[in-house]
């Protein structure tokens, strides 16, 4: 499972593809503790990206794929227009897709090449370009994150032109999609403070999004010209800040995820063996929202009840809390 596609399914389980060119497919069931063996991709893989589709079905990247979970299926579209100018070729034009599954069973990708594009994964499937991302040049190991469900909004930050002969940019846009098929509307935001690669982001629950990690060469197993401090975008203003740094360089191979009590675990990097720069370990980001003014723990607003257990796509449920909760 090295540099696989991680994703989770409609029935929230971890579904993990190839990896290290491997053709495998596995299933972990938090439930039952277990891992299942699905069937073997048609294609060998490793660096795809995976989007969950509004019918449930996972779309893959990297020579793209569609999987049918239910049908245990999978069948390919075309994946050229995705691909970036990249120094190394082909090895390295298609890696780490920015995928968006969006309305009517399609995916928007959104990077890391300049060109945007729609994919629909309906009947034998179909490709549409989308526009380019304003003037942004290809931005390997950069990375976008959707912060605004409802309004179709996606950050997009930094990256490279090639994967690692370049440095890196702090160049942020704000890219907005609607109906699938149609031209996006593209927003340049500004800058971030610091030019990242191999960076990560999370949304928050007050809807900001925290950027960790990177550096501003993107050099794999190396963390020359790592960045140690977060940066917060505020989609109110549209503008980043500044947070407290990290201790430990979170470069290639590192993560973040939002944790249920609101705080950011950022961790790992390397992954090359016996070199210096793995890092087995992992830090607790704890954002401003979680304290009051003079620095103690503020209170945590309780949920008293919900309206429904489960919710289907398009439905809504009605969540009561103690206190009134501003975002």
């Amino acid at each position: 499972m090295f540099c696989p596609g991680i994703s989770l399914d409609a029935g929230g389980r971890i579904f993990v593809t190839g990896g290290n060119d491997a053709p495998k497919t596995s299933v972990y069931d938090s439930n039952a503790n277990t891992w299942i063996a699905a069937p073997n991709m048609k294609i060998a893989r490793s660096y795809q990206s995976l989007a969950n589709l509004s019918n449930g079905n996972i779309f893959h990247h990297r020579w793209v794929l569609e999987w049918r979970p239910r049908q245990q299926k999978r069948r390919s579209v075309e994946r050229t227009p995705m691909l970036t100018a990249d120094a190394q070729g082909i090895f390295r034009s298609d890696n780490h897709g920015w995928l968006f599954g969006w309305k009517s069973a399609s995916v928007f990708q959104a990077g890391p090449s300049k060109a945007m594009n729609w994919y629909t994964a309906t009947g034998t499937g179909a490709q549409k370009p989308a526009g380019l991302r304003g003037n942004d040049p290809d931005s390997m190991n950069g990375n976008a994150i959707m912060y605004d469900v409802v309004n179709g909004k996606i950050l997009t930050v930094g990256g490279a032109p090639n994967y690692q002969v370049n440095d890196a940019t702090g160049n942020a846009h704000v890219v907005t999609i609607s109906s699938p098929g149609t031209t996006v509307r593209v927003v340049a935001i500004g800058s971030m403070a610091n030019r990242r690669g191999f960076h990560n982001s999370v949304v928050l629950p007050d809807g900001k999004v925290l950027v960790t990690g990177g550096e501003v060469r993107p050099v794999p197993f190396s963390d020359a010209g790592a960045v140690l401090t977060p940066e917060l975008f505020n989609p109110a203003t549209s503008s980043f800040s500044t947070v407290n740094p990290e201790a430990v360089p979170r470069t290639y191979h590192s993560w973040s995820l939002l944790l249920p009590d609101a705080t950011v675990i950022s961790g790992g990097g390397g992954l090359c063996g016996s070199c210096s720069t793995n890092h087995p370990n992992a830090q607790i980001f704890s954002p401003a929202y979680l304290f009051n003014a003079d620095g103690s723990k503020a209170a945590r607003p309780v949920i008293k009840s919900v309206s429904a257990t489960s919710v289907a796509v398009g439905t809504t449920m009605t969540v009561t809390t103690n206190s009134a909760v501003a975002s």
